[in-house]
């Protein structure tokens, strides 16, 4: 998974290239490339491996700087104290409106004329087009785009309850309730809160809508948050809680993935970084595992887009390099690579899926139609709808909502649209 506080909000990558990066077509001469990222899990690690062999095949070499943790607070700390003192890498890491925040302060590069070579306004959806740039300009390179709002299941699990898989959230209710009767976890949950903000965006999706999610989680409009559908959202996000486990609080993702793996659950509210922990220990979707959207989201598609942004830095060999680093970023081959591993799919359009896994493909379709009906959405759990700082504040709000039982949807409701002030 990814984000660059959690993706989910699991940390920041900064690459800082030292020398003539690489280039997937031409020849460049070799350099150094520092990697600062946060993929520590099972399927993360082999993500990044790919990355790695195709920048070792290139000639150059590698320098691997892993932050371990699910919050990528203090690796962000470490960039800004770089940028700060005058030794910016040359890219990192940065999503969202966080992208536009850096390109704000005269930091970031204009990789334009890669872009246009490389022709990503024809490659990319418009939506996502919009978040690499500043003023019109690309400042940023895509790597991948996780699915948020999916479900997953173990299917062995839920034949012996008598159960099936969830559409809506009533389902999920009655899904949830045989799961229990029959001695499993229905929801595998790790009690963090950005794990937390991940369930509640799938339920505002699923119950409000695609009109309601923007209004409310993008445009925080103060009606809307203060509306009865957030009532009722709150009421519903609350009521999940009831069939996770004791031992949820503190967990991380991956472990929670792994109670649906050895069917000790039966279901976890994941982005599709999940999927990568269940490829992982040799699962296959559709037999060993199903997927599919979270309930009452399957028309919408929650975005969680992992980008590098390219910091101005000095020298024609530095320069070259970090262009090089974005036009493979955005290569075919780099792009099956990566994303086979991430358990995400393609952000760049039309590309050969056929060694991809059935959940990537239908992940693919459901992004392509969704870019087509208007239908994508940032997720704000994973940095690409608001602010930090909002977004730190309705996390803090939503989290307090989940692990106290005596504040009232009214009382969370309040506090989400002061929290959305927080600007």
């Amino acid at each position: 998974m990814t984000t660059h506080r959690p993706t989910p909000r699991r940390a920041l990558l900064a690459v800082a290239a030292t020398a003539a990066t690489m280039a997937l077509c031409g020849a460049a001469r070799a350099g150094e490339v520092e990697v600062l990222h946060y993929w520590t899990s099972g399927s993360e690690a082999k993500a990044a491996a790919a990355l790695k062999s195709m920048l070792q095949a290139k000639g150059h070499t590698w320098r691997d700087f892993a932050v371990a943790g699910g919050g990528g607070d203090s690796a962000m700390t470490v960039l800004k104290s770089r940028v700060v003192s005058g030794n910016a890498p040359a890219a990192g890491q940065i999503k969202g409106p966080s992208l536009q925040e850096w390109a704000a302060e005269g930091v970031l590069a204009s990789i334009d004329d890669v872009a246009k070579a490389e022709k990503w306004d024809s490659l990319l959806p418009k939506q996502i087009a919009d978040v690499m740039k500043y003023k019109g300009s690309y400042v940023a390179a895509p790597l991948n785009v996780h699915r948020v709002n999916w479900l997953y299941a173990n299917p062995e699990v839920l034949k012996k309850a008598g159960a099936k898989l969830p559409a809506n959230w009533d389902e999920f209710f009655t899904t949830a309730e045989a799961l229990k009767k029959a001695g499993v976890i229905p929801l595998a949950h790790g009690g963090q809160n950005w794990q937390d903000f991940t369930i509640f965006e799938s339920v505002a999706l699923g119950l409000g809508g695609v009109d309601f999610y923007r209004k409310a989680l993008v445009q925080l409009d103060a009606a809307t948050l203060n509306g009865p559908t957030m009532e009722k959202v709150l009421t519903t996000f609350r009521r999940i809680k009831g069939y996770t486990d004791k031992n949820a609080p503190g967990r991380d993702w991956n472990l929670a993935t792994g109670m649906v793996v050895k069917g000790e659950a039966g279901m976890q509210l994941m982005g599709d970084w999940a999927k990568g922990e269940f490829m992982a220990a040799g699962k296959q979707p559709g037999k060993d595992f199903v997927c599919t959207a979270a309930p009452g989201s399957a028309g919408a598609f929650t975005f969680n887009v992992d980008s590098l942004a390219m910091f101005k830095v000095k020298g024609d060999d530095k320069v070259k390099a970090q262009k090089d680093l974005a036009a493979a970023v955005m290569s075919p081959q780099f792009q099956e690579a990566f994303n086979i591993n991430k358990g995400s799919i393609p952000v760049r359009m039309n590309m050969d899926l056929s060694k991809f896994d059935d959940c990537a493909k239908a992940s693919a379709k459901d992004f392509a139609a969704s870019a087509q009906a208007g239908t994508l959405v940032p997720s704000i759990a994973h940095g690409m709808a608001v602010p930090a700082s909002v977004e730190g504040a309705i996390k803090d709000v939503v989290s307090q909502f989940w692990n106290n039982d005596r504040m009232t949807p009214k009382e969370a409701m309040s506090r989400l649209a002061a929290a959305a002030k927080s600007s």
